[in-house]
């Protein structure tokens, strides 16, 4: 993320309270978590870093599904983080949350990130900004790294347009979301210097949320 705005969790603070309440029950949100868990699969040594973290919910599934991976998530809202904080030390989790944006942050010393993953979060952020983003996540991993990503992609049939007009267009605005919506995040992620691929799609009552596999493109490695 590299200015100093953001959208946040529901657009308003005021509903921070209930966003996690409002993800589970609105975004079949243990399919697509799920599926993005999977396709990440942390291993042992890991470090994998979650940019938009916000209320730690991925992070600490991930924490769960591998102890030995070393997670870090970073997001910009302070009311967010302090809850994933809450998570974290109820579940005698050591995960490590940043209050900043990615590529203005600093990460710890000597440390990089072999995956990064985001949810949830590209949908939020202006044009620029995502494209911004995309390339100083390129830039972070090494070559044989990977990113993961679960976000409102191409909306397809009409139920899913409807629905995603009416729930987190009606919320989030259109301005920042209508390119999600339009599929631009697969360009987006080639333009960065990446290969991507969807491997799935799932249709929400807000509409479909896409899982997209990233690696770096060979083509664009420099000899």
């Amino acid at each position: 993320m590299s200015n100093d705005t953001y959208t946040p969790a529901l657009r308003y603070d005021a509903l921070t309270p209930l966003y996690d309440t409002v993800i589970r029950t609105l975004t079949r949100e243990e399919v697509w978590r799920a599926a993005l868990i999977e396709q990440l699969d942390p291993k042992p040594g890991d470090r994998v870093l979650d940019v938009g973290c916000g209320t730690g919910t991925l992070a600490l599934a991930l924490k769960r599904r591998e102890p030995d991976a070393d997670i870090i998530g970073i997001d910009p809202d302070a009311s967010v983080l302090a809850r994933a904080r809450l998570k974290a030390h109820a579940a005698g989790q050591t995960i490590n949350f940043l209050d900043g944006f990615l590529g203005t942050t600093p990460l710890p010393p000597g440390w990089r990130p072999n995956k990064i993953v985001s949810s949830l979060m590209f949908h939020q952020t202006p044009l620029e900004t995502k494209s911004a983003i995309l390339c100083t996540m390129r830039g972070l991993i090494p070559d044989a790294g990977e990113i993961h990503v679960a976000d409102y992609g191409f909306q397809e049939t009409a139920l899913m347009r409807t629905l995603f007009r009416l729930t987190v267009q009606s919320l989030d605005g259109v301005s920042d979301t209508q390119p999600n919506a339009d599929g631009v995040l697969p360009q987006l992620m080639r333009e960065a210097g990446l290969t991507v691929d969807t491997t799935r799609v799932i249709p929400t009552l807000t509409g479909s949320i896409s899982i997209f596999r990233a690696v770096v493109d060979r083509k664009s490695m420099t000899p």
